[in-house]
């Protein structure tokens, strides 16, 4: 990295001290075929791991609806089995009522059983003393008048009929009060059978309940497994193409460079005396400084964490939530650039004041075809500009904020999805 940076920088001050006495730069860098070669070789065997993890991707977002699925069956369980706890209660509580109110029926048949023995005991001693009628024959004694005597015998009649009657009803009664108590131990039982139903539906509630829990905290834990996996692949994939783009490109660069410098030899002597005029030198140099401090200052934040968000005219600040990646990286906690953030730091240094987003930026300036990009020249992707933007060293080498989780560094250009064109400020 730092033998990659000196040669960068060093070319970037001979291109801006060199003013305009060389229309052709510097020769880029010129891989060699064997590192053309084994670019391309890693690039596919990146491409077949990613094709792999692809595969892999897909099975384990497959599984991840079926889990989604799952916890969306077992909630209903839960709401099932909540439902029947509610209804199995509610018949719990009825039997219970209808037991109580069979033991109170009860209760009362057996007090009026014990009412009729009393009044047929009391009969009984009236009646029946000595184990004789001596009851019935004292009755009549003492009576005073042949109508008093008839009187005593009506009455006689009426309490042995009405000892007759106290006896069917103390049968009656106790027929009753059986049945009476068989009611109530028929409710009590339905009651407990019910409170049962009740216990063991809670107890499927809960059950459920908790296994809907499990499967929603593995199906979380899995979502998140399964972004970092994505995460890592697009960087794999990305890599993968910016090392074998950028291999083929610089060659591109190289032989279109020996095409330019074949054209610039046939005219070397005109060029290198209206390089050597003052007045050309005196031109030049305004220029040249502004574009170096550009460069200067986004060199010197090398290092600084990238924070999605982050960074103005002033240097890094504290990133913004995004509700993605950024956010799973703690960007909103850091304090450090984004991309473009880098971009407005740099040019605030020779009074230019960017809008903190590539795709305005892009518009920025004046168009300048990829080919001929130079040092301080901004670097664009993706569509209109909004993917991405870095700052060009020249030698093929750029200063970026790259992604969450990185650093500012140095590193060669990605011509996997760059915009044909650059913005130049200067």
């Amino acid at each position: 990295m730092l033998t990659r940076l000196s040669a960068a920088t060093a070319l970037v001050l001979t291109l801006v001290f060199a003013g305009s006495a060389h229309a052709v730069p510097p020769p880029p860098p010129n891989p060699s075929d064997d590192q053309i070669s084994a670019g391309r070789a890693d690039a596919d065997a990146k491409a077949a791991r990613v094709g792999e993890l692809t595969g892999q991707l897909s099975q384990a977002e497959a599984k991840l609806q079926e889990l989604n699925d799952e916890v969306a069956f077992k909630a209903e369980l839960a709401n099932k089995a909540r439902v029947d706890l509610e209804i199995a209660q509610q018949a719990a509580d009825q039997a219970k009522r209808d037991a109580d109110w069979a033991r109170t029926e009860a209760d009362a048949a057996g007090k009026a059983v014990e009412d009729s023995r009393r009044q047929l005991d009391e009969f009984a001693a009236a009646s029946y003393s000595q184990r004789s009628a001596v009851g019935s024959v004292s009755a009549f004694i003492g009576a005073k008048s042949p109508e008093d005597l008839l009187a005593r015998a009506q009455m006689l009649n009426n309490v042995s009929s009405s000892g007759l009657n106290v006896l069917d009803r103390i049968q009656q009664e106790q027929a009753e009060k059986a049945n009476k108590d068989s009611s109530a131990r028929a409710a009590l039982g339905k009651a407990e059978e019910k409170q049962k139903a009740a216990d063991q539906a809670k107890r499927d509630a809960d059950t459920a309940q908790q296994t809907a829990i499990d499967a929603q905290r593995a199906q979380a834990g899995r979502a998140a497994a399964l972004e970092n996996d994505k995460a890592s692949v697009e960087r794999q994939l990305a890599d993968a193409r910016g090392v074998v783009g950028g291999l083929e490109a610089q060659r591109k660069q190289y032989d279109q460079w020996l095409e330019d410098k074949r054209r610039e030899d046939e005219e070397n002597a005109k060029r290198a005396a209206a390089a050597a005029a003052p007045v050309g030198v005196a031109a030049a140099a305004p220029s040249g400084n502004r574009v170096q401090t550009v460069i200067n200052r986004a060199l010197a934040q090398r290092g600084v964490i990238y924070a999605w968000g982050g960074g103005n005219y002033n240097g890094p600040t504290y990133g913004i939530r995004d509700g993605g990646v950024a956010d799973e990286f703690g960007d909103y906690a850091k304090i450090g650039f984004d991309c473009s953030g880098l971009m407005m730091y740099a040019f605030a240094g020779v009074g230019i004041y960017l809008p903190h987003y590539s795709g305005y930026q892009y518009n920025s300036g004046r168009k300048v075809p990829l080919s001929q990009m130079a040092p301080g020249d901004m670097l664009f992707w993706g569509p209109g500009g909004g993917t991405h933007v870095a700052l060009y060293l020249g030698g093929g080498m750029m200063v970026e904020a790259p992604y969450s989780g990185a650093v500012v560094r140095v590193a060669p250009v990605r011509y996997g999805g760059i915009m044909p064109y650059v913005t130049r400020m200067l």
